[in-house]
């Protein structure tokens, strides 16, 4: 064991401990699978993210994301939140954008003035879920099968399946039940508005939708706070199938405690940018 140079950064917030925390490792070297696996266990955060050398051509850096009991081949909040860490420490990027390696690839990032966004992967999987898929959610959220008025796969390396509620206020009454959602990786949203009504440019302080994620956790199911990697896919879903504006912000981690925002855009070249916000909370080292 050594120190090692560390961050806890804050994503999808500007105001510290009011988004999703992430640990940071900005030098990796030498861990092996179980080390990284154990430490973020032990961390009791969502992820952390290793960074090594990068080993694809074009890329500025390489990270490997770990969430409590497996590695993730993507994820938003820990490359917003790397990012962030790897520009405050130093970091130069070799072209216009920060090119990042992970498990999916290369994930291009952009600065926005102070806010980060990276360009959504494409999605590994799309179209509707199967209906048993939407039946069995329905039971685990609590809801009726009516109340699902739109569905469909969201797998751009974490296996999300997104449903959507009549409103934002559904989605935040849910009680999920981690038994019947046992094993999956669902992603929740419902508009502040009228379901099919979109309004072609939402004002950028205003929240068009709410979104809840829940996955396996090391104690049954775990609600994430702030998710970037079911935002980005959300976003690819819900604007393709004109559910959603071609820019927009939504909540995530209200009933958490938190206040969440991720800015969505879809940019003239068509491609889906997911930027937020990040604030360093702790700087400094760790023994590892």
């Amino acid at each position: 064991m050594r120190q090692r140079p560390f961050k806890q950064v804050d994503v999808f917030t500007a105001q510290p401990y009011r988004g999703n925390p992430l640990a940071v490792i900005l030098d990796g070297a030498g861990l092996s699978d179980e080390e990284m696996q154990h430490f973020t266990n032990w961390t009791n955060l969502s992820e952390a993210t290793f960074f090594l050398p990068p080993t694809m051509p074009g890329a500025d850096y390489r990270v490997r994301i770990f969430c409590p009991g497996r590695e993730l081949p993507f994820a938003g909040h820990p490359t917003l939140g790397s990012c962030h860490a790897w520009l405050e420490a130093g970091g130069q990027p070799a072209g216009e954008y920060v090119v990042q390696e992970c498990g999916i690839g290369l994930v291009k990032l952009r600065r926005d003035g102070a806010r980060l966004a990276f360009a959504a992967p494409p999605l590994r999987k799309g179209g509707p879920l199967p209906e048993e898929d939407v039946a069995l959610i329905a039971r685990g959220l609590g809801i009726a099968r009516a109340d699902i008025v739109q569905h469909a796969w969201c797998d751009n390396g974490p296996n999300w399946r997104g449903v959507m509620l009549r409103s934002a206020e559904q989605v935040l009454a849910l009680r999920p039940d981690a038994t019947l959602l046992a094993g999956l990786d669902v992603g929740v949203v419902g508009p502040r508005g009228k379901v099919g009504v979109v309004a072609p440019r939402a004002p950028a302080d205003d929240c068009a939708f709410e979104v809840r994620a829940f996955f396996p956790g090391n104690n049954g199911m775990a609600e994430d706070p702030v998710t970037g990697s079911l935002n980005a896919a959300l976003a690819q879903w819900l604007i393709g199938a004109g559910l959603a504006p071609p820019r927009y912000v939504a909540s995530q981690g209200t009933v958490l405690a938190r206040a969440g925002r991720v800015h969505v855009e879809r940019d003239a070249q068509g491609e889906i940018w997911i930027g937020g916000d990040s604030v360093t909370c702790v700087d400094g080292t760790v023994l590892l």
